[in-house]
């Protein structure tokens, strides 16, 4: 027996890759009908066979992407529509917007070989994301969710990114911020006088030398600003507690990944799992004794706030 069921979603929907999931998800029972984001979050409409769609509805909830939370969701049923296809639709915006969006997500594993991979066509890209990870909350303007709502709009995807973009099969498959070196956003390094020193790869060596030689920058990064300079540099530490007059309190120091983390730090399993949340956040953790960190980023203290990078 055919059915048509139209589903109301709330919650964590937007941003999130729920749109390519619900299409890959349809495809695979044999579903046809469309997906669309609305200003309160995701509607569905799908027809097919009732076991089918049975199915369809229990793996919207058990197969959900990691990031998904639905907070509500409302079925109806429809007359038959005769729909041909399942197709995700360009989203409304009519309507009071209250849609819940989530913050900004730190780099995926999967991102980050590819950050790392000199094959890779987003070699060492600052910017690389996927619908698992990058900025959300940051770029957004208005809802729904869509590129056109948000920064990245005035950056017209290249042929490459836009069949990433448009491939169900690709993990990049409706992922808004999408962008690689050729057509997305580049790193530049500026002066304090704002007098612009070096951009892309230049920039990234410049930024490296001017650390090394105790300088201290201000990196933009998602949501705002992070004041860097070497940790294991008593000059560069004092420095910067000059300029931030900030006499004794302690300074959280980023970490190139878990295993550094480890080489000035005792922790334990749990505080293991939190500093390795999709949040990434400042952890306080006991310091190993006799390391090379600068006494001046946490004085007179046997701890130290730990935390990864959020984004490249």
């Amino acid at each position: 027996m055919k059915k048509h069921l139209k589903i109301h979603l709330t919650g964590a929907v937007q941003g999130v890759g729920f749109r390519p999931f619900v299409y890959n998800l349809a495809k695979e029972y044999n579903l046809n009908g469309y997906v669309i984001n609305d200003t309160h979050g995701v509607i569905i409409e799908i027809e097919g066979d009732e076991k089918d769609i049975n199915q369809f509805l229990i793996s919207l909830q058990t197969k959900k992407p990691p990031l998904a939370h639905i907070f509500s969701q409302e079925i109806e049923e429809l007359p038959l529509e005769g729909y041909k296809d399942f197709e995700i639709r360009k989203s409304e915006s009519k309507g009071k917007k209250e849609v819940f969006i989530l913050p900004d997500i730190s780099t995926c594993n999967e991102c980050l070989k590819e950050l790392t991979d000199p094959h890779n066509r987003r070699y060492r890209y600052p910017f690389i994301n996927c619908t698992n990870c990058g900025p959300r909350f940051t770029i957004i303007e208005k809802l729904p969710y869509d590129r056109p709502n948000t920064t990245m709009k005035k950056f017209k995807m290249c042929p490459d990114c836009e069949r990433e973009y448009n491939d169900p099969n690709d993990r990049r498959f409706h992922a808004q911020p999408n962008a690689c070196p050729l057509c997305g956003p580049h790193i530049s390094l500026y002066r304090s006088n704002k007098k612009l020193i070096s951009e892309r790869e230049k920039a990234l060596k410049d930024t490296i030398n001017l650390l090394k030689e105790g300088k201290i920058l201000a990196v933009k990064g998602i949501g705002g600003f992070h004041l860097v300079c070497d940790a294991t540099n008593d000059r560069a530490i004092n420095s910067l507690r000059k300029r931030k007059r900030r006499g004794e309190k302690p300074f959280a120091v980023m970490f190139k990944d878990i295993q550094q983390i480890k080489k000035y730090a005792d922790i334990t399993d749990f505080e293991e799992a939190i500093i390795l949340s999709p949040e990434r956040p400042v952890v306080i953790v006991k310091s190993m004794p006799h390391t090379d960190l600068s006494k001046g980023v946490a004085p007179y203290l046997d701890k130290i706030g730990v935390f990864l990078p959020y984004s490249p």
